[in-house]
Parts: C-alpha cells; sequence; structure tokens
C-alpha cells in the first residue's frame, strides 16, 4: 500500500491516543481510594501489556510450538537484559539530597513522582515502538483487515496507557503541570510513530524481536516501583488490610480492561 503520510496520519492518531485520558488524570475524583484503584488498573494495565507483547513475539521464538530458536532466544535475553537494566541505571541516577536532610545522618529522599512516570513512559515508549512496526509491516503487505484490527485495537490500548503514566501523581500532593504531563505522554506515545515508519520502509523477524524483548524488559522494570507504592504499609493495619484489597480488585479489573479492549 502507497500513501505514506495516510499511513504516518493514522500511526500519529493511534500513538497520540494516550492524551484521551488526560481529563482523568486531572479529575478531581483521581484522589483517594479512587487514586488507589486507579493506580492498581495501571498495574493490571501493564501486566496485559506484558502477556500481549510476548504472544506477539513467542511465535517466532517458539517456530515449532515448543522448540525454541536459539539464535532469536539469545537475542530476545540480551535486548530483555538491556532495557531492564538500562531503566535500572536512569532510575538509580545520583539525586539531589531531600530537604532538611543534613549532610550526615540524613534520610535518603525518595524515588519522586516524576522520575517514576518517566521510567513508565520510557517503557511504554518501548512498546508502543513495537506498536509501530507491527502497524508498518502490515501496511507495506496491505493486509487490510489486520490493518483495521490492529489500528483500533491499539488505538483504544493506547488510551488506557495515559494511566500508568500518571499513576506515581495520582494521590500525592505532587504538583501536575500540564507542559510535565504532555512531555510524559509524549514520551510514551511518540515512539509509534518512530516505529511505524520504520516499519514501513523495512522490518524482519529479528527486529521485532529485539524490539519485543525491550518492550518487555520495560514493562517488567516498571511495574516493580508501582508495586512498591501500591503497597507501602499505612499507619494502620485495617487501612493496608482495605487498601490492600482495593489493589488486587484493581489489578484485575486493569488486566481485564486491558483483555477486552485489545479483543475488539
Amino acid at each position: 500500500m502507497g500513501n505514506f503520510w495516510l499511513f504516518m496520519g493514522l500511526t500519529s492518531a493511534m500513538g497520540l491516543s494516550i492524551f484521551l485520558s488526560l481529563p482523568i488524570v486531572y479529575s478531581r475524583r483521581a484522589q483517594g481510594r479512587w487514586a488507589v484503584g486507579l493506580n492498581a488498573a495501571a498495574i493490571g494495565i501493564l501486566l496485559f501489556l506484558l502477556a500481549d507483547v510476548f504472544s506477539d513475539v513467542s511465535p517466532i521464538l517458539y517456530p515449532n510450538g515448543y522448540v525454541a530458536d536459539l539464535g532469536y532466544s539469545a537475542a530476545f535475553g540480551v535486548a530483555f537484559v538491556v532495557a531492564f537494566l538500562g531503566l535500572f541505571f536512569v532510575d538509580n541516577l545520583p539525586r539531589s539530597p531531600a530537604v532538611g536532610a543534613g549532610a550526615e545522618g540524613g534520610v535518603a529522599p525518595e524515588r519522586g513522582p516524576q522520575r517514576t512516570a518517566l521510567i513508565i513512559a520510557l517503557g511504554i515508549g518501548l512498546q508502543n515502538l513495537t506498536e509501530g512496526l507491527v502497524f508498518g509491516v502490515n501496511w507495506t503487505a496491505g493486509a487490510l483487515g489486520i490493518l483495521a484490527v490492529v489500528f483500533v485495537g491499539f488505538f483504544l490500548q493506547n488510551v488506557t496507557e495515559g494511566f500508568p503514566i500518571a499513576s506515581p501523581f495520582l494521590g500525592t500532593t505532587a504538583k501536575r503541570n500540564v507542559g510535565t504531563m504532555v512531555g510524559l505522554f509524549l514520551v510514551g506515545g511518540l515512539p509509534t510513530l518512530l516505529g511505524g515508519a520504520i516499519g514501513y520502509f523495512w522490518s524482519n523477524d529479528l527486529f521485532l524481536v529485539i524490539f519485543d524483548a525491550l518492550a518487555i524488559g520495560a514493562i517488567a522494570y516498571v511495574i516493580l516501583p508501582m508495586l512498591r507504592v501500591a503497597f507501602k504499609p499505612l499507619d494502620s493495619r485495617d487501612a493496608s488490610v482495605r487498601r490492600n484489597q482495593l489493589v488486587y480488585i484493581g489489578v484485575m479489573v486493569g488486566f481485564a480492561l486491558g483483555f477486552a479492549v485489545n479483543a475488539l
């Protein structure tokens, strides 16, 4: 199929649909229990994305259904480690001392929501880059039926991806200025365009394996700080138990939402 600019327009709509979640993120209701629920749903969405990306690459890794291709598996493992350790390095860059902390005996500052949100946005960006690759490959192949399904599925799925990026700010007093949130959403959404352009002009199985592995490694890493925040002990045991129950339900709802959107 031709018409590169039509293709890029559709790819842009698919990648930037992440901004449709922005009004909900800024809603006054995104506080208290709603914040806990949205955070948990964000974790569930990321867990679904983890499974979804692996389902895309597994036919290449296991061409016979159960026997792994050693070359592709090695490339997958290396790319996974690179993504995971890369985000670990970025996440643990030196931070400014906490306000009021002395040079001696001070308490080490906790990771700010901005940095956590950036790590999550980078992980989602890698995942969206692979989505763009898939869309580009199917466009050049002229698979109209598959294209329609891919476009609608990725468009709706990207709408939900704003919640994981915004989740570190929900339920906190941290400032969420529009410029910061737009920048974070662009980090998560724009790689779709890059992946689409690459897939339009060139792609192969090894390329898909590497970028899917990068996406999986990144998503696996970003889930960890979100879980730590979700299960951070509260002032009372009863409050912690009630919050944990809400987290379990929210994760289930988030995973189910990701599955339902992908199935449309």
